[in-house]
């Protein structure tokens, strides 16, 4: 009986191995990019800054309200929120670089611009 438990368990998790790697699948864009932020109508400042890409998701390092997606295909959707400010954005990444537009708000300035990323 334990023989059978444990031949058992032994199959359930062969099956289920390979399952998690599959919901975990890497994108061509993961990695590290580092970002530029240029502001072309309002009064908002330009930033650079390291964004992550894990398994398709953008992440912001130090920022607590920030989500984003890339598509297999290399269109990102992101929303950063900090200090008062935050900013929506979307575009395109081609193998180590990207660009886009956003708009976004500073206090009660409304602010728009471009972005570009490279890969770090």
């Amino acid at each position: 009986m334990i023989a059978h438990i444990a031949r058992t368990s032994l199959l359930a998790l062969a099956v289920t191995v390979p399952m998690l790697g599959a919901a975990e699948a890497r994108t061509s864009y993961d990695g590290r990019w580092s970002l530029t932020i240029h502001t072309t109508r309002g009064d908002c400042s330009t930033y650079n800054f390291p964004v992550d890409i894990t398994n398709g998701h953008v992440s912001f390092p130090n920022l607590v309200r920030a989500n984003g997606r890339v598509t297999p295909k290399g269109h990102v959707r992101v929303f950063v929120a900090a200090m008062g400010k935050s900013a929506s954005g979307s575009g395109k990444l081609n193998g180590a670089s990207g660009r886009g537009h956003w708009t976004g708000r500073s206090g009660e300035d409304r602010c728009a611009g471009v972005w570009t990323a490279q890969r770090a």
